[in-house]
């Protein structure tokens, strides 16, 4: 491990102001490519589309993650890669949850694309804020993190012993659709690709808006979950939200390469949970005279959602009717 520091010390270190000039390029660069490029009409992306997109967002995550251990140090790169392996398998209960809400406002897939990708451009605002102000909770109030313990082990305690519930969920019954209904004028017609139409003098919401609220308001929800386990991993504000927003980006076409196998990998979800549960520990471990460094974190997080996957395709679980 020093032998690999040292590979990496001898440079000219940019300054912090740059990395995040530099990561924002990166970040501008992808989302212009995945839109005018690969997203130029709408149209149902095709499987070697969306596996694709996927594998170029892996490898720009991965050599984001090279860079960050080239500038700030090994250790710190390791972390990346732990909040990003972390964020990456929390979002798979988004995919869940996306699938859910097009399929209940009758979203055709055609159209999903778009929704997904204002989606994602507003996570990326909201995910923003809601790390800037962990930060500063944790700068302010250090036993903070202790609550986010404690909160992530309760987590993955319920998501590890509860039983998996499958229900027709309706979101006209919701209180952000009574909101919306109630203040908005909303139409249950689609207008192909539009947000917003006007009809007899008045604007109408279509459901595509209305599927980028729930959207919207899921993320943030899930955020409650994602930003507590990532600030265990690591108080760094740039590693939390690189890894953090790394995650997300390939969400859109994970989306569409994963939704209809999303329910096939069985052990993924108690993997998690005791991910979660290991990051809600760590806090503890030099109470114990233990000291756990950050390639210990990825080798547990990286070696459990790989056994995890594998012993799914191998061993799949068998589902009642």
């Amino acid at each position: 491990m020093e032998k690999l520091n040292n590979l990496f010390t001898n440079h000219y270190v940019i300054p912090e102001s740059w990395l995040w000039a530099i990561f924002g390029v990166v970040v501008l660069i992808l989302l212009a490519w995945d839109l005018f490029f690969f997203n130029r009409k709408n149209e149902v992306p095709n499987f070697m589309h969306t596996l694709v997109l996927c594998i170029i967002y892996i490898l720009a995550a991965c050599v984001f993650g090279v860079f960050i251990m080239y500038e700030e140090g090994v250790d710190q790169g390791m972390l990346f890669f732990t909040g990003f392996l972390v964020e990456k398998s929390l979002s798979l209960d988004n995919i869940f949850v996306i699938s859910v809400i097009f399929a209940n406002l009758g979203i055709p897939r055609m159209y999903q694309h778009r929704v997904l990708f204002w989606g994602i451009l507003g996570a990326l605002i909201m995910r923003g804020v809601l790390i800037a102000l962990g930060g500063a909770l944790i700068s302010n109030f250090h036993w903070v993190l202790y609550l986010f313990s404690a909160f992530l082990i309760y987590t993955g305690g319920k998501m590890l012993f509860e039983k998996q519930k499958k229900e027709e969920v309706s979101f006209e019954n919701t209180k952000i659709a009574q909101f919306v209904s109630k203040y908005f004028h909303v139409t249950s017609k689609l207008h192909s690709e539009h947000f917003f139409v006007k009809e007899n003098g008045k604007h109408y919401m279509t459901p595509l808006f209305f599927a980028l609220i729930m959207i919207e308001t899921m993320d943030v929800i899930f955020a409650l979950d994602s930003i507590p386990a990532i600030f265990l991993i690591t108080d760094h504000i740039f590693i939390v939200y690189t890894s953090n927003i790394f995650a997300i980006l390939g969400l859109r076409a994970l989306y569409f390469l994963l939704e209809a196998a999303v329910h096939k990998f069985t052990y993924l979800k108690p993997a998690l949970s005791i991910i979660l549960i290991f990051i809600g520990l760590k806090i503890f471990a030099p109470y114990l005279g233990l000291e756990l460094q950050p390639w210990h974190s990825l080798s547990v997080t990286f070696g459990l959602l790989f056994g995890a996957m594998v012993l799914s395709i191998l061993k799949p679980a068998r589902i009642k009717a």
